[in-house]
This record gives C-alpha cells, sequence and structure tokens, in this order.
C-alpha cells in the first residue's frame, strides 16, 4: 500500500499488457530475427488435445446428412440476413471462393485448407465483407455436427453444395482440411501499412504485373485477386487483363481455368453496392464487444438484403443468379457496355441497352428489375483475345464450360491439401489430376537391414548420402503438402538440374543407388532415404552412440509424366540454411531465409536447431564448404557446433569477403569461417539459448536422439 501510495496511487496492474497496442520484441527491436512463424506449429493453442484425430472423426460423419442440411439451408432464410432471392448460394459461394482463393503457388500459403478465414486479417479484409455472416449462418451446422466437421471443410464445402443446389454437377468433394486455432503469422500478405493501398506499392511497375513482389498474388493490400473497379480503381479492361492473368497464375490456374472460375463465380449472386460504404461500421477485429464478432454494420436504413454494401458494386450478372447457366457470357456478349456509378459510387459497367425481361430481379421485390453490372475483371473475358476466345467457345459449348468450371473450382477448392492420400469421404474423384502430384504405391514388404547393407558397401560418403537424402526431402511444404522425398522426382525436371542440388553429385549418387532399387526391386525414393540413414547412421556410431534410424517404407517413384514440371518450379530451393548455401544475394538476410524455410517444412525453432548443428559437423555444406564446419571431427555426429559457437575463447569479426571468421581469442588466429546462418545462433538471445542446451556436458546423447528426430520428421513429412 505504501508503494502505491509513493507512485500516486497507480493501479497494480499493467492496463493493456495483453492487447495489441503494446510493443513487441520485435517493434522494439526491429532488426531481431523474428522467430515467430516458427512457433506457428506450437500445439498450445489447440484445445482438442494429442489424443484427437480429426481423420477419425470423419470416420463418424454422416455425410449424406450434412449435404442434406446444408442444401436446406441455401433456401431456409433466416429475417436475421435475409437471403438474396431466397437463397444464400452467392453468399456460400463467395464466402468458400474467398477462402481458398487465398492460395498462392509460390510459397503454398493461403488457401481454405486451415478455416484460417475465421482470424484476422482474413475475417477483416475488405474484400471479405459480409462473410463473417456466413460464417455465422453456418454455425448451427457446425453446432450439430462437431469435431466430426472442420470448420475448413465446412466452408469449401457450403460454397460447393451451394453450386449443387444451383443446378451445376460438381466435380467432387474432399474432407480432410485441419481447423487451426489462432491466425497464421507465417503469411506476408504485403508491406502496406493501409487496406486497398495502390497497387504500385508491390509492383516495379504497375503497368507490368509480372514485376508483382512475390510472393504475392493479390494486387492489393485486403483484396483476394485484382480490385473489380480496374487497376488502382480505373476502368481498363485490358490493363486488368494482364492483372487477372498473372493474379490467376500465381494461384496456378491458367488462361482456361481462369476464364472458367470468373464467369462460374459470376454466373450466381450478386455484387452489393446500394448504399454509402463509407458509413458502415468497424470490421469484426475492430468492432464494440457488443458486436460479438460480427463487423460492418449499418447505420441506415435496413443495411441488408436490397441494402446491403460489400464490394460498393450493385447488381447481378445474369438475368438468373440463383440458376447455373449460360447467363454470364450471353449476357456479357450480347450486350454493350458503358462505364457508370454504382450508387455507393464505385465504378462498374452496365448495358447500354437490354430489354427489361433480361434484367435480373430485385432480390427482395420480384415486381421489381434492375440492371445486370459487370466488372472490369469481366469486361476483361471480352476485350483481351485469349480470354475472348476461350469464353466464346464456353459460349457455344455450354456442357464444355460446365466441366471445366466444374474441374477448376475443384482444383481451387482442394489444391492446398495435396497429395489424394490426404482425402477423405465419398465424393472423392477417381481421376488422378497431373496438379495433384500424383504417386504410386512402392513396396514395403522387402529386407532394410540388407538394402542398407548394400548402400554401406558403395563407399558412398557421408556427406554424399546425406546431403542426397535432404535435398531429396527439404522440398516439402507444408503450406500445401506438395514436394518431399516421395516420389524421388529429385531424379526427373525440374529438380535434377537445381543448382541447389548440385547436379554432378546428385547423379553421381543417383547411378550408384539405382542399381541397388533395381536389385531389390523397390523405389528409389526408399532407397534415397536409406541412404542418407545411412550415413547419419555411421556418423553416429562414430560419436560413440548405437542410435538407430527409423525408417518407414513404401515410397513410390513418380514419372515425369506425373511430373508438371511448371508448378514445380516455385518448390526450387533459392537458400538452404542447413547446407549453408545461398543462390545469390537477397533483400531479405540468409538468416530469415533460413526461417522461412523451416517454417515451410513444418519445423519447429529446437528442430531447426539441432539440424543446423548436425549438418555442419556432418560435413554437408554445399560444396564442401567448411563455413560453420565448427569441429575437428567432420563427419562425425557430435555437439562440436554449438559447444564452439558458445565458447568465449573465440571472437567473432566479419572479413571482407562478406564471411565471418572465429579467431582464437588471445592469438587471434583465424580457427574457422562461418556464414550469418552460423553466426545467429549464436547471437540471437532464443537461438542461443537452445545452442547452449545442446552444448551442455550432458547433452551429448540428446543432441543425438534429438537430431534423429528432427531427420526423420523431415524424411517422413509428405506421408501421411
Amino acid at each position: 500500500m505504501k508503494d502505491n501510495q509513493s507512485t500516486g496511487g497507480k493501479c497494480p496492474f499493467m492496463h493493456g499488457g495483453n492487447t495489441a497496442t503494446d510493443k513487441t520484441v520485435t517493434e522494439w527491436w526491429p532488426n531481431a530475427l523474428n522467430l515467430n512463424i516458427l512457433h506457428q506449429h506450437d500445439t498450445k493453442t489447440n484445445p482438442m488435445g494429442e489424443g484427437f484425430s480429426y481423420q477419425e472423426a470423419l470416420k463418424k460423419l454422416d455425410v449424406a446428412s450434412l449435404k442434406k442440411d446444408l442444401h436446406n439451408l441455401m433456401t431456409d432464410s433466416q429475417d436475421w440476413w435475409p437471403a438474396d432471392w431466397g437463397h444464400y448460394g452467392g453468399l456460400m459461394i463467395r464466402m468458400a471462393w474467398h477462402a481458398a482463393g487465398t492460395y498462392r503457388v509460390s510459397d503454398g500459403r493461403g488457401g481454405g485448407g486451415t478455416g484460417n478465414q475465421r482470424f484476422a486479417p482474413l475475417n477483416s479484409w475488405p474484400d471479405n465483407v459480409s462473410l463473417d455472416k456466413a460464417r455465422r449462418l453456418l454455425w448451427p451446422i457446425k453446432k450439430k455436427y462437431g469435431n466430426k466437421v472442420s470448420w475448413a471443410d465446412l466452408i469449401i464445402l457450403a460454397g460447393t453444395i451451394a453450386y449443387e443446389s444451383m443446378g451445376l454437377k460438381t466435380f467432387g468433394f474432399a474432407f480432410g482440411r485441419e481447423d487451426i486455432w489462432h491466425p497464421e503469422q507465417d503469411i506476408y500478405w504485403g508491406a502496406e501499412k493501409e487496406w486497398l493501398a495502390p497497387s504500385d506499392e508491390r509492383y516495379d511497375d504497375v503497368n507490368s504485373p509480372d514485376t508483382m513482389e512475390n510472393p504475392l498474388a493479390a494486387v492489393q493490400m485486403g483484396l483476394i485477386y485484382v480490385n473489380p473497379e480496374g487497376v488502382n480503381g480505373k476502368q481498363d479492361p485490358m490493363k486488368t487483363a494482364a492483372q487477372v492473368r498473372e493474379t490467376f497464375k500465381r494461384m496456378a490456374m491458367n488462361d482456361e481455368e481462369t476464364v472458367a472460375l470468373t464467369a462460374g463465380g459470376h454466373t450466381v449472386g450478386k455484387m452489393h453496392g446500394n448504399g454509402d460504404a463509407s458509413i458502415l461500421g468497424p470490421d469484426p477485429e475492430g468492432g464494440a464487444l457488443e458486436e460479438q464478432g460480427l463487423g460492418w454494420s449499418n447505420p441506415t436504413r435496413k443495411g441488408k438484403g436490397a441494402d446491403a454494401v460489400t464490394s460498393g458494386l450493385e447488381g447481378a450478372w445474369t438475368t438468373h443468379p440463383t440458376k447455373w447457366d449460360n447467363g454470364f457470357f450471353e449476357m456479357l456478349f450480347n450486350h454493350e457496355w458503358e462505364p457508370k456509378k454504382s450508387p455507393a459510387g464505385a465504378w462498374q459497367w452496365e448495358p447500354v441497352s437490354i430489354k427489361e425481361e433480361d434484367k435480373p430481379v430485385d432480390v427482395e421485390n420480384p415486381s421489381i428489375r434492375h440492371n445486370p453490372a459487370m466488372t472490369d475483371a469481366d469486361m476483361a473475358m471480352k476485350v483481351d483475345p485469349v480470354y475472348r476466345e476461350i469464353s466464346l467457345n464456353f459460349k457455344k459449348d455450354f456442357n464444355a464450360f460446365s466441366d471445366a468450371f466444374a474441374r477448376a473450382w475443384f482444383k481451387l477448392t482442394h489444391r492446398d491439401m495435396g497429395p489424394k492420400s490426404r482425402y477423405f469421404g465419398p465424393d472423392i474423384p477417381q481421376e488422378d489430376l497431373i496438379w495433384q502430384d500424383p504417386i504410386p504405391e512402392g513396396k514395403s514388404d522387402y529386407n532394410v537391414e540388407a538394402v542398407k547393407q548394400e548402400i554401406a558397401n558403395t563407399g558412398l560418403s557421408v556427406s554424399e548420402m546425406v546431403s542426397t537424402a535432404w535435398d531429396s526431402a527439404r522440398t516439402f511444404r507444408g503450406s500445401d503438402f506438395r514436394g518431399g522425398a516421395n516420389g524421388a522426382r529429385i531424379r526427373l525436371a525440374p529438380q535434377k538440374s537445381w543448382e541447389g542440388n548440385e547436379p554432378e553429385r546428385l547423379s553421381k549418387v543417383l547411378s550408384v543407388l539405382q542399381p541397388i532399387a533395381d536389385e531389390f526391386d523397390i523405389s528409389i525414393a526408399d532407397t534415397i532415404v536409406l541412404a542418407g540413414n545411412v550415413g547419419l547412421e555411421q556418423a553416429i556410431k562414430k560419436a560413440g552412440f548405437d542410435v538407430a534410424v527409423p525408417f518407414l517404407p513404401g515410397r513410390g517413384d513418380a514419372t515425369e509424366e506425373m511430373t508438371d514440371i511448371e508448378s514445380f518450379e516455385p518448390l526450387e530451393p533459392l537458400a538452404d540454411g542447413f547446407r549453408n548455401w545461398l543462390k545469390k544475394d537477397y533483400v531479405v538476410s540468409p538468416e530469415e531465409l533460413l526461417v522461412d524455410r523451416a517454417q515451410l517444412m513444418g519445423l519447429t525453432a529446437p528442430e531447426m536447431v539441432v539440424l543446423i548443428g548436425g549438418m555442419r559437423v556432418i560435413g554437408t555444406n554445399y560444396g564442401g564448404t567448411k563455413h560453420g564446419v565448427f569441429t575437428e571431427n567432420e563427419g562425425v555426429l557430435t555437439n562440436d557446433f554449438f559447444v564452439n559457437i558458445t565458447d568465449m575463447s573465440y571472437s567473432w569479426k566479419a572479413s571482407n569477403s562478406g564471411l565471418y571468421e572465429v579467431c582464437d581469442r588471445d592469438t587471434g588466429a583465424v580457427k574457422w569461417t562461418a556464414t550469418r546462418v552460423d553466426l545467429v545462433f549464436g547471437s540471437n538471445s532464443i537461438l542461443r539459448a537452445y545452442a547452449e542446451l545442446y552444448a551442455q556436458d550432458d547433452s551429448k546423447e540428446k543432441f543425438v536422439k534429438d537430431f534423429v528426430a528432427a531427420w526423420t520428421k523431415v524424411m517422413n513429412s509428405d506421408r501421411f
């Protein structure tokens, strides 16, 4: 009490200590290495517990009953948020589209596979206005089926059922998306500090769409793909066409898929801009407590139904917005269009003249008809020569359009789920699609020890075996479950020629391992991983420990015909801190590239640390360089890297070559050289804490066992 009085009666509680108003460590020290994305794999936020298996829960799901409930929901209008024309299809499709449409092929991040639309920033993006209502409309169904269906699956399924209810024969659907329980900190959405900042901020030249900053795909902060009013809000369909093409390419879509998705997405539903968008209330994350997580409240009129405001553009695209038909192409090509302002003041395109009976009716009063409307992206389908030809072909052949859209919708909503082995449910298409990265099932019933002995007799070095296995497995991305050792695509184009895979060394090792795979009639994929394990066990034995490296057989070998070369190019590593390699200098620091790679591989911070320490002393550096090889016994799995990085008998200084020298503190003699990636394990307080743990005298065996566990995780990361 005395202390309280002496400080002027200050409250003893730290107000705001748990809110976003307080600066974080990285805000106080912006140059510090941010490891937050590695903590994304922390399970402490997951309330389900280690014993919960979503795959097991799915086995108890009554899929037919769930689909029936969703079909009923589509036309079961609720007074608190009435459905347009009595059908929620357009709203549910937009929700599913905006969940899946954030996927980008460059890093595999985004997409609808985690249910991340429930959290910031996505739940409050300007492009997602009113989708909070769609998720609340789904809540009674989620409540009913509970843990047997994830939000991620339910959101995408709702969009698919919406199309079915409107008459589309869908291509299929797969369950298997597991929910996250907090915002994804690992996704970079752009550097802008305000919503919908001008496109110029993420392009070197906004007139050259391919100069958009990687890995981004959307043209502005807070948009799913392009600005519906045109580039930076200025109508010019040809310029917009160029942005559409680049954006959809970065979403892994070709021109035909782009036209199909654009037209199919706008065949049903409408845009909402019948009011003043500037008076809408805060987004969900900024709303008052009494809003209960809903956002964008409209203080005037009723603010919903015919008076709803979302994009600011107003109108339906087709005559019959609740019916799957060819109305989009007929409307687009059968009329001339002119720019007009919506009631909310947004630029859109409306027909110069149109018959009254061709206009869509009002969402609430069928006796009233309104002009249809098109976005700048819609008009791009008419003016761009390639898009125009595809569109006219679809206009002539409705069945071809329907099939193309059904396939493109399936790809859009399943692209981030990985291979078919991760799919679950009765509606999985039988057809194998090349974008699913198909891999045949491999043989698993064979004498593993005999194969290992044969590999050990080849004379391949520890470094050659471990490096090849690592390079084969390191392509795995937990973001979209692509890459990895399964399939052995490291021996196929484009991977066999990637600079980071050291093609000459790779070719030598594969020429030695392939005959062994042939002899035992097993996959080269299994043989590569086994060789890595053999090399690792040799390094462990030299360290004085007897620790077996677990192995899971059964990988298959993909073929060139099963490999979409273009779609694999974004998986090429441009840096690999684990092998101390950097293709060239980048704006992003090498240690930041390391953290990003580790997160994509699904590694935690401790796993990243232990793998670095082991890979260095085993001698797996790219090109055999000695940077960071802080040991006198290269090829032996010791904790020497950590012992020496924490040893204060050394000093560290930058050299003219851009490297660092580790010097004897007394004599000044250079003992070792190092890169930024090496020294960050001594300079960063969090990484140093892990390094000190492994440097302890009582941690030698722990280090070996932890390395083996992390190594095994990497080798099996693509096995489901």
